[in-house]
């Protein structure tokens, strides 16, 4: 299947990574490599781009998309290795750095990946297939304890506690070992008159699951500060999320890097000693436009966030 991923807010993105022709830029997802082309098409000889992904299928699209450029170097790996992978190839820093955190339309569409509750395929949902961690260990080797905590934080999910009941009932008689049958599992756990609003019964269950076995928040947290040390003075970061909690560790994150000072506010100079990283440039995030939701429906819940380092 050829690799598609619809490049969300490209030009917004674009435009607020603000490239420079000589510039050197990561692209932390490299996917379809939509993003990456347009960097691409504003630099000179000089400028260079660094795609890391963790999914082989991605890199090797990307390689086939961006054959006509020199000036790239593909990284298999996870975006949280971000300081290994530039003290390696760019210790000076880089001039900009985007995310682009969304799971790819061929990821989703293709249905033996078992991203997606649309298809009957095996539990897996692992970006990366070399991790040991998948969809189907989390669902029938996690404690009820643990099913419920994943689907109630990560889907936030109301209903979370008597899905991860059904689940361990049902994992009792045999392996869950299909989508198909976890979404049989999470019909029955929630009342039919819910299940009759807010959209297909397993989407905030899959969703959780996939983060789980993708470590994604955990991998994020762990990554924020290191992308905003990464750039160089008047550098930025780029990140488009695709859902609450993403967005709400993206924002807290440029918000303390901005204004790092713990002195209680009845000090009346700062004692700390913590110094600003750089600034927020977006008050609010930006979302996609009404002609980009016509054109692909999952840019609704996108939000682009951007940080500049100071001088």
């Amino acid at each position: 299947m050829e690799f598609k991923h619809y490049s969300v807010m490209l030009n917004e993105t674009i435009d607020g990574l603000n490239v420079k022709e000589n510039g050197i830029y990561v692209d932390c997802t490299l996917g379809g490599a939509g993003h990456s082309l347009e960097i691409l098409k504003r630099l000179n000889g000089t400028g260079r781009l660094i795609g890391i992904d963790q999914d082989a299928d991605a890199l090797n699209a990307a390689r086939e998309r961006l054959k006509d450029f020199d000036n790239v170097t593909y990284v298999h790996s996870n975006f949280e290795n971000i300081k290994e992978i530039l003290s390696d190839l760019s210790p000076e820093g880089v001039d900009g750095i985007i995310a682009d955190l969304g799971v790819s339309s061929y990821q989703f569409d293709t249905p033996e990946r078992g991203f997606s509750y649309r298809f009957d395929a095996p539990l897996d949902m692992r970006m990366n297939r070399e991790n040991e961690l998948s969809a189907y260990t989390v669902v029938n080797e996690y404690s009820e304890a643990d099913i419920y905590r994943v689907i109630r934080d990560y889907g936030e999910e109301k209903f979370a506690k008597n899905i991860a009941k059904h689940i361990c009932l049902r994992r009792k008689e045999a392996p869950i070992k299909t989508t198909f049958e976890l979404n049989d599992i999470i019909k029955a756990a929630i009342p039919a008159k819910m299940r009759e609003k807010g959209g297909h019964p397993s989407k905030r269950t899959f969703q959780a699951l996939r983060i789980e076995c993708n470590r994604e928040l955990e991998v994020l947290n762990n990554t924020l500060d290191d992308m905003i040390d990464c750039l160089k003075p008047l550098g930025r970061l780029c990140i488009i999320t695709f859902h609450s909690l993403e967005d709400r560790a993206v924002k807290n994150s440029f918000k303390t890097n901005e204004n790092p000072c713990t002195c209680p506010s009845s000090f009346p100079v700062c004692v700390c000693g913590k110094i600003s990283k750089g600034r927020t440039i977006t008050r609010k995030p930006i979302t996609a436009s009404e002609g980009e939701l016509e054109e692909n429906s999952r840019s609704q819940s996108a939000k682009l966030r951007i940080f500049e380092k100071a001088e």
